[in-house]
């Protein structure tokens, strides 16, 4: 069933009425310092986001890639200190897909539910970031390694680039590989892609991988952007990370969404937040506009008919 045109793109249009009342509101949102501030400030969320997208269209969910961003952002830091932040950068990302080589196994090996098993590994890398820094910010990190998250490509912030960058990335993986058919196969009917001669498991130890990496990448960029390796860092950033997911469209069930809908879903966050600060809205009311939003776009999303070609209920 094909889908209606004010549902499909109704998320344009519920983005461009946002910007378009925020700039009526106020003269500042539209200038470029602006604009670029918001992309900033969203390309952390946006990174999280683009591999929390992979899991949850295979049905899956992810809450631990807050605390994985944390645990990586302290490793290259640390390690870059002491062996130089090529060296630290690596073992960032090499941790950061460990943690979600762990969570895959745990989904497919021991058959723990996602939400169960990514909890626990939320508190296990917290754990283990506040081991490595024994508590303490790790700061003195050079300058060469602030440009990732300080730096301009043009007047482009370098943090935006690589995010477009990696949503790229992810876009042509999804819709033009084999492996982005298997991803929605997965998600919509397990047990029918397996009669397919998918093999499943692989690619759920693969989507959380990629989760557990774009949580690393994300950590790298935060340190670099406060010249620091919060412990606390990322606390509750999951959740932004998800509600980017569900704002775009994705069904929790699997098997349904874009990852290009899940950069507009992180975008509309992140100018709802900066029109919020900007027209000087109280952080407590900040918090229940936001979840009105996510709540009023999971309810517009259950009114959208299902597309008939994909697979469909859980195996």
């Amino acid at each position: 069933m094909k889908r209606l045109h004010w549902v499909d793109y109704g998320l344009v249009i519920g983005f461009l009425a946002l910007a378009g009342a925020l700039t009526a509101a106020s003269p500042v949102f539209l200038t470029w310092s602006n604009l670029m501030n918001v992309a900033r400030q969203v390309s952390i969320n946006g990174l999280l986001a683009a591999g929390e997208t992979f899991v949850v269209l295979s049905a899956g969910i992810d809450i631990s890639v807050g605390s994985t961003m944390a645990l990586a952002g302290a490793v290259v830091a640390g390690v870059g200190l002491a062996h130089g932040f090529a060296l630290g950068g690596l073992a960032a990302l090499l941790v950061g897909t460990a943690v979600g080589l762990a969570n895959g196994l745990f989904v497919v090996r021991f058959r723990v539910p996602a939400f169960i098993a990514t909890l626990a590994m939320l508190g296990i890398a917290r754990g283990a970031t506040l081991i490595y820094t024994q508590g303490r910010p790790i700061s003195g990190l050079p300058e060469s390694f602030l440009f990732i998250g300080n730096g301009w490509l043009g007047p482009v912030p370098f943090p935006v680039v690589l995010m477009l960058a990696t949503y790229a990335a992810a876009h042509v993986t999804l819709r033009y590989t084999a492996f982005g058919r298997y991803v929605y196969a997965v998600g919509g009917n397990a047990r029918a892609a397996r009669y397919a001669g998918i093999h499943t498991e692989k690619v759920l130890y693969a989507v959380y991988a990629i989760a557990g990496f774009l949580a690393a990448v994300g950590g790298i960029v935060l340190t670099s952007r406060l010249a620091s390796a919060d412990p606390q860092a990322g606390v509750g950033i999951e959740l932004d990370a998800i509600a980017a997911v569900v704002l775009g469209g994705a069904s929790l069930f699997g098997g349904e969404g874009s990852v290009l809908r899940t950069l507009l879903g992180a975008l509309i966050l992140g100018v709802l937040n900066n029109g919020m600060n900007l027209l000087n809205v109280s952080p407590f009311y900040q918090e229940v506009i936001k979840g009105a939003v996510i709540l009023f776009a999971v309810v517009v999303g259950n009114w959208r008919p299902r597309s008939q070609g994909q697979f469909k209920t859980g195996g």
